[in-house]
């Protein structure tokens, strides 16, 4: 790390979260009330909730402890202060397009949650081991936008597909992907905080979440895909997802099958997923997990009630490679949805913002 990266890297950063209460939100600010960098001074919330203590409006559902430092501030509205650096946003996506826009407007770096800017094809689609340069979108945006000083929107994607992402990355690169098949058990807390009815969902599996496998095909390509003059050219892979609601609380498990283009030996495939690291492991970013791929040997695991909280629950786990007999090989992976899967995975975006000088 250049003397530049740590001057950057000790600086303390005023952000805000906005849809603080909600789950994600609460996420947002457990991870941050102990970050070395960013200092969570302004948590925002719905009309209901502003004016209240955090403590006193959110219904915190994190078995830890709610953060004393964050139980006092007082809820605010989503009007763009000037105190304040950098957003996470854990709006929903029919609130997020205007109030993050309002916010970049006004100088601010915006890393969302959100799916409103996701496609677009100026906004980085971003999982920091997997396509940094990506941020290279950003000056390209400011200047179509006219966007002021840092303001930027930077997404991360959706929870599955971070995952799919992390686990394909090293196997595109090293022996290119030619279909990909994938099958997702999603866990309840991926509906949000009341989520599902218990009527619903005890003892059973929902086939259906709206949009999701959409956005696991279309964003995991983006990802994937190499900048070009018109921002993102999709990687050129076929991939289909089918996915299911779960009675599991936190975690998504994923069955995948790949077709590579070269053809690996079992040995070679579990090589370059074990040896994966990137840009996050090299500058050592808070949030960045030792291993962004955690192998695992025993046959029924990845568990999410055993393994979830391996690698502070930022890794995809990955389990069961085998062959198989339609495509090349198959596997199972596991990560965290309200951890990597968002609210860890926006942070670690900012957190490679600030090292890579995105954010001045």
């Amino acid at each position: 790390m250049t003397s530049s990266e740590t001057l950057r890297l000790n600086r303390l950063f005023s952000v805000a979260v906005l849809g603080a209460t909600g789950a994600v939100g609460q996420r947002f600010v457990k991870l941050l009330s102990e970050h070395p960098f960013f200092q969570l001074t302004c948590v925002c919330a719905s009309p209901a909730s502003v004016g209240k203590r955090y403590g006193d409006a959110c219904n915190w559902r994190i078995s830890s402890a709610m953060p004393d430092a964050i139980r006092d501030l007082e809820i605010v509205d989503t009007t763009p202060r000037d105190d304040v650096q950098i957003v996470f946003s854990a709006l929903g996506s029919d609130i997020a397009r205007d109030v993050e826009l309002r916010w970049a407007e006004k100088g601010v770096s915006v890393f969302s949650n959100a799916s409103a800017y996701r496609m677009e094809s100026d906004v980085g689609l971003i999982v920091p081991e997997v396509n940094p340069d990506h941020f290279q979108l950003v000056p390209y945006q400011r200047k179509r936008r006219g966007f002021p000083g840092s303001g930027m929107i930077v997404t991360n994607p959706n929870c599955s597909t971070t995952v799919l992402a992390l686990a394909l990355a090293p196997l595109e690169r090293q022996f290119g992907l030619v279909r990909v098949s994938v099958v997702t058990l999603q866990a309840i807390s991926g509906a949000g905080y009341p989520g599902m009815s218990a009527m619903d969902i005890t003892g059973n599996v929902v086939p259906y979440i709206r949009g999701e496998e959409e956005k696991i095909e279309n964003e995991t390509q983006k990802i994937l895909g190499s900048l070009s003059e018109l921002g993102v050219t999709p990687a050129n892979f076929l991939i289909s997802a089918q996915v299911n609601r779960v009675p599991v609380l936190d975690g998504h498990t994923e069955s995948i099958s790949v077709e590579l283009r070269e053809k690996p030996t079992e040995a070679e495939l579990r090589k370059a997923l074990a040896e994966f690291r990137a840009e996050p492991q090299e500058r050592s970013l808070p949030s960045a997990p030792e291993h962004p791929i955690l192998l695992f040997e025993g046959e029924d695991r990845p568990q999410p009630r055993l393994d979830l909280y391996r690698e502070s629950a930022m890794a995809t786990l990955v389990g069961r490679i085998r062959s198989c007999s339609v495509l090349d090989y198959k596997m199972t992976l596991l990560g965290h949805n309200t951890v990597r899967g968002a609210a860890g995975g926006s942070i670690l975006n900012a957190e490679l913002a600030v090292a890579l000088g995105v954010i001045g």
